[in-house]
Order: structure tokens, then sequence, then C-alpha cells
């Protein structure tokens, strides 16, 4: 998790554990003049849309207040949803066995992106199954990790 994330991750999560959700994760992103601070936040009886809305009135307060972010900027709160992104190392154990997405900050062994199945974790190293082979990929240089939905035929 990049510094300012890491940064933001602390100064709301006592904000949002406070009206009953967990702070699955949060994703800044600076593009120029555009900024958006993306919070995604669960719980054991699922997240509707006025959660959502509750969690945002209650952090935009905190922000007003503590003022982390300098200029204009978008907030948006959401579920995780099917193809969650994975932010915590202590998050990845309840999908091994799960296609995962990952892109890396810099190549590990010429690549930057890999898919594959998640086969556990060693330490800070995700163990990737592709194909036939299995890959120690450090979680500190994940830049994103993604859960890829499974779908029931019917």
């Amino acid at each position: 998790m990049a510094g300012r994330e890491q940064q933001l991750q602390e100064l709301l999560q006592p904000t949002v554990e406070a009206l009953g959700f967990d702070l699955w994760g949060v994703e800044y992103l600076s593009q120029g003049r555009h900024t958006l601070l993306r919070l995604f936040i669960e719980s054991e009886q699922g997240v509707q849309v006025d959660d959502c809305a509750a969690v945002s009135e209650q952090v935009s307060a905190v922000l007003d207040v503590e003022d982390p972010i300098s200029g204009e900027y978008t907030l948006e709160v959401s579920s995780p949803g099917m193809d969650r992104l994975l932010f915590r190392l202590e998050q990845y154990p309840a999908y091994v066995g799960e296609v995962l997405e990952l892109r890396l900050r810099s190549p590990f062994e010429g690549r930057r992106k890999f898919k594959g199945i998640l086969a556990g974790i060693e330490g800070e190293d995700i163990v990737l199954r592709v194909d036939d082979h299995e890959y120690l990929l450090p979680h500190s240089v994940v830049d994103k990790a993604r859960i890829e939905p499974r779908f029931q035929g019917g």
C-alpha cells in the first residue's frame, strides 16, 4: 500500500469502524487536477447504497477537519464487489484457490502482470501458480491485486 493510501487508511479506519463497517481498502488516484479517493467498506451483513452514503457523509466530515488532501477531490464509497481488490497481505488467505490478477510496480522475471491461482502465502510473499510454474512474488512490490469473479453456469 502506498504511503498516501496508508495514511488515509489510518485516518479514516476509526470512523468507518464506528459506523459498523470494516475499511477493506483505500485507493488514492491523482491525475493532474483530478484526484479520486475511493474507499471500500465491508460488512458481514453486506453493504447497501444507504451504508455507502452514511460512511461517505461521516468520512467527508473527517476529511474536512483533518484536510489531508490539498485541492479538490472526489470521494467514492463502495463495497469491494465480486472482483475485489486485495490491499493487505492478511486479506489473501481467504482467497486461496481463486484466480488472481496481479500487477507489480517493477518487473519480476521480466514481467509486471501475472494471472494465476493463488496457492498461498509464504512469509511476505504471495504464491501464485501460473500454468505449471509457481511464483513467489513479494507483496511489497504488488501495485494492484484483484480476485477474478467466478460465475456459476446454469
